[in-house]
């Protein structure tokens, strides 16, 4: 069973991982590349997506009481207020994106990216 900072530490490096394809998936856009732009976003889509749900199922099945301290429970539960909505919003950007919704992709993304900053900032400051 993993111990309390294995999983955080995982966590950090996989917010990472995906906050830098997201960032590609930005400079593609700036480069006036919207297929690329698209292609990084699937891909940023699937492996958020496997992150959070992975993530909250070992939340459930490990003893998070045993594993963290309740300040540390506490960030957990912050930080999955905002990766969770996030991860909720990616379904609606990936299908206006493919339907051509501009406007309506636009929104979504912003509302994401607000989401996403939430989810950087309390991924990196959760104690381990």
């Amino acid at each position: 069973m993993p111990t309390g900072p294995q999983i955080v530490i995982t966590l950090k490096v996989l917010v990472v991982t995906v906050t830098v394809l997201l960032t590609l998936s930005m400079v593609a856009l700036a480069m006036g590349r919207p297929k690329l732009h698209g292609q990084i976003n699937l891909a940023f889509f699937v492996l958020t997506t496997i992150t959070v749900l992975c993530f909250e199922g070992l939340l459930q099945v490990v003893p998070v009481s045993e594993l963290f301290t309740p300040e540390a429970r506490a960030d957990l539960r912050v930080h999955l207020c905002f990766s969770v909505p996030s991860t909720l919003i990616l379904p609606l950007m990936l299908a206006t994106g493919k339907m051509h919704r501009r406007k309506l992709h636009i929104v979504f993304g912003i509302a994401f990216l607000v989401l996403w900053t939430g989810t950087v900032i309390t991924g990196l400051g959760l104690p381990h």
